[in-house]
C-alpha cells in the first residue's frame, strides 16, 4: 500500500458479515479458494488466513488481492492452505484493530496485514503473536519486532532515483522536488534518500519542493504553480508515478522541454514515457510491487514448515528504464494500474530462508 494510502479516496469496500460477535460492524471480503486438484499435503495442517488491510478500493490494493488469491489457490491445491479471508477497515485504523482482534478469537493461524498505522496495531499484532498465530506485516509496516516484516528500502527508492537524475545532469541543474503529503512516513523517507543523494551536488539546486496528494489532478496543480515561477529547471525528481505523471503532462501541454523527471510504474507515467521516448524524454521510475502479499503468504507458510524465516525482509526494488521500458507498459491497461514483472519462485524462496 504505502502510497496508496494516501492516493485515492477511501470507498466502501465489499461487505460481509464476520461471525464472531466481537465486531458485528466489522467489514470483510471471504475470497476462501477452491481446490484445484489433490496436490499432496504436507506435514504441516492447512493454514487458516486472514489478510488485514486498511482499504482495497485503490487499483494497486485490487491488483495485490487478485495476486494474494492465485497464490493462495495454489498453495491449496499443495494442501499448505485452507481458506484465504480478506478484512477490509476503509481507511479506519480502529476498525482494522476490531478485525484482528476479531480473527484472534476465530483461531485464525496466520494473519497478514497491510497497516493504516505503523504504530497503533502493534498491541493487537502481539496479542495475535502471543496466541500463536503467525503475524506477517508487509508494504506499510508496523514497528512491532514480534511480527514478520516484508517490505521494500523506501530510503533506497529515494536515493536510486535521485542518483540517476544527478548523473543525468551531470552534477549542475535546478530542479523541481515532487513528494508526498507532508509528514506521510512513506513520502519522509523516500525524501530523506534523495536529499542525501543531493547533497553531495552542490551544483544541483532545489528549486522547489512540492508537496501533494499521490493523485495526478492535485498533483498537476502542485507542479504546474511550481513550475510557473520556476520555468527554467533541468530536472524533476518525482517519487510517485502520479506525480510524474502530472509534471509531464504539464511540460506537453505547454509544449515546453521535456526534462528528465524521475518515477514509479503508475501505468500513466509508463504510456506518456513511452510516447515521448523518440522526444528525448528520459526517466529511471521503480515499484512498490504488488508480490509484496505473496511473498508474505509463503513466508507464514514456511515458518509453519518449520523453515527458519528472517524476522525482516527487504524485498529488492525494480529498476525501470529506457531500454526495459516495454517490458512494464501496459498501452490496453487504464492509467491508474501498476504493471510490475512477477518476481520468480527462487528468489521469494531466498527471501523467505527456504
Amino acid at each position: 500500500m504505502n502510497v496508496r494510502f494516501r492516493r485515492g479516496v477511501v470507498a466502501v469496500g465489499v461487505l460481509c458479515s464476520l461471525a464472531a460477535a466481537t465486531a458485528c460492524d466489522v467489514q470483510s471480503k471471504d475470497n476462501s479458494v477452491a481446490a484445484k486438484g489433490s496436490g499432496s499435503p504436507t506435514a504441516a495442517k492447512a493454514l487458516k488466513v486472514g489478510w488485514s488491510t486498511i482499504y482495497l478500493t485503490p487499483s494497486w490494493m485490487q491488483q495485490t488481492l487478485k495476486l494474494l488469491e492465485d497464490d493462495a489457490a495454489k498453495l491449496k491445491s499443495a494442501g499448505k492452505v485452507a481458506s484465504l479471508k480478506t478484512f477490509n477497515a476503509n481507511g479506519d485504523t480502529s476498525q482494522q484493530i476490531s478485525q484482528i482482534r476479531a480473527m484472534i478469537q476465530q483461531k485464525y493461524d496466520v494473519i497478514l496485514v497491510d497497516a493504516g498505522s505503523s504504530t497503533a496495531l502493534n498491541p493487537a499484532l502481539e496479542q495475535a503473536v502471543a496466541a500463536g498465530i503467525t503475524v506477517v506485516s508487509f508494504d506499510s509496516l508496523v514497528t512491532s519486532d514480534k511480527v514478520i516484516k516484508v517490505g521494500t528500502d523506501q530510503k533506497k527508492w529515494g536515493s536510486m532515483t535521485a542518483q540517476w537524475l544527478a548523473d543525468k545532469l551531470k552534477g549542475k541543474g535546478s530542479i523541481i522536488a515532487m513528494n508526498g503529503p507532508a509528514g506521510v512516513a512513506v513520502s519522509e523517507d523516500r525524501w530523506a534518500g534523495a536529499a542525501e543523494v543531493f547533497k553531495k551536488y552542490p551544483g544541483i539546486k532545489i528549486v522547489s519542493n512540492v508537496h501533494s496528494e499521490y493523485n495526478v489532478a492535485p498533483a498537476a496543480q502542485a507542479f504546474a504553480s511550481a513550475y510557473s515561477a520556476n520555468p527554467s529547471i533541468d530536472g524533476v525528481f518525482s517519487q510517485g508515478g502520479a506525480l510524474s505523471a502530472a509534471a509531464l503532462q504539464t511540460l506537453i501541454k505547454q509544449d515546453k522541454k521535456l526534462v528528465p523527471i524521475t518515477g514509479e510504474n503508475y501505468n500513466g507515467f509508463l504510456k506518456l514515457w513511452q510516447s515521448n521516448l523518440k522526444s528525448g524524454f528520459s526517466s529511471l521510475s521503480t515499484a512498490q510491487p504488488n508480490y509484496l502479499s505473496v511473498i508474505a503468504l509463503q513466508a507464514a507458510v514456511a515458518k509453519a514448515e518449520g523453515v527458519a524465516v528472517p524476522s525482516d525482509i527487504t524485498v529488492p526494488l525494480p529498476s525501470i528504464t529506457d531500454s526495459n521500458l516495454s517490458q512494464y507498459v501496459k498501452p490496453d491497461q487504464p492509467d491508474d494500474s501498476y504493471p510490475i514483472t512477477a518476481l520468480p519462485q527462487s528468489e521469494i524462496d531466498k527471501l523467505i530462508g527456504k
